[in-house]
């Protein structure tokens, strides 16, 4: 008789994020069609798809980053764990403690290297005593890959960084709040081949912790980098499925065309 941890294993990953219906509208304009999709807990699900075909405002529904545009309406579902991430109850700075944001450009504050890390923590009170407030930067930044880097000049400027550290401070940034999902939107694309690699490096690394959603305009990297591919276009999602599935036998002629090269 199968047990409930073959039962388990049988049903594939815990789903982190349920997406129902979304549609989104920019005043008249219609971004988002109907798009329903999961993400997988502990993995790394990649949007991909033409430019403004509705991936970076997908991710924006997942945190609520829509509410800070005039005019956007967002209909339908998305769910953490089960809990609406639009209920009028749930505080959007508390969602956003939960889902951790790392942009295009890396956004370091015009603060030290320490106090950047320190931020979040503070303002959410995670922090007891400036001995825990310490070792949550330092754990933070090590886990991003970078306290061998920056760990004589933590006083000194984030700002000051390179674009590949600045990008990896924000990542630790996002982690010192202990979220449990990471969106990125196009994280390498203002960094250097070198740089992208530490980045890729750092998020096959995270998955393992985190739920992991990222926009790329780079075939290449959600190959290497995620477990799960979906593929907008015209503000629908096409299809979604196993990364290895979509980008060498993928169901719609249109992913095939994009995947290729023939437009896009």
């Amino acid at each position: 008789m199968p047990s409930q941890r073959d039962d388990a294993a049988a049903q594939g990953p815990k789903i982190k994020i349920r997406a129902r219906d979304v549609n989104v509208f920019y005043g008249e304009k219609q971004a988002l069609f109907d798009v329903s999709l999961d993400v997988p807990e502990r993995s790394v699900t990649a949007l991909i798809g033409p430019s403004g075909c509705g991936k970076s405002t997908f991710l924006r529904c997942i945190n609520r980053m829509n509410d800070t545009i005039p005019g956007a309406v967002v209909k339908g579902r998305i769910e953490i764990d089960g809990e609406d991430v639009n209920d009028k109850a749930l505080d959007p700075v508390v969602l956003r403690a939960r889902v951790g944001m790392v942009f295009q450009k890396p956004n370091p504050f015009p603060k030290t290297i320490f106090e950047n890390v320190a931020y979040g923590p503070r303002i959410h009170g995670i922090a007891s005593s400036k001995k825990d407030l310490a070792e949550i930067v330092e754990r933070s930044l090590k886990r991003a890959g970078l306290w061998a880097e920056v760990a004589d000049r933590l006083h000194q400027p984030g700002t000051g960084l390179s674009g590949g550290q600045q990008q990896r401070l924000v990542i630790a940034r996002a982690i010192a709040v202990s979220p449990e999902v990471i969106l990125m939107d196009e994280p390498c694309s203002a960094l250097d081949p070198i740089a992208t690699a530490r980045i890729e490096e750092l998020i096959d690394e995270l998955r393992h912790q985190y739920s992991i959603v990222i926009v790329t305009h780079s075939m290449a990297q959600a190959a290497r980098v995620s477990q799960k591919t979906a593929f907008f276009h015209m503000g629908k999602l096409v299809e979604a499925g196993a990364t290895d599935e979509i980008f060498t036998n993928p169901k719609d002629s249109r992913t095939q065309d994009y995947i290729t090269g023939r437009f896009g």
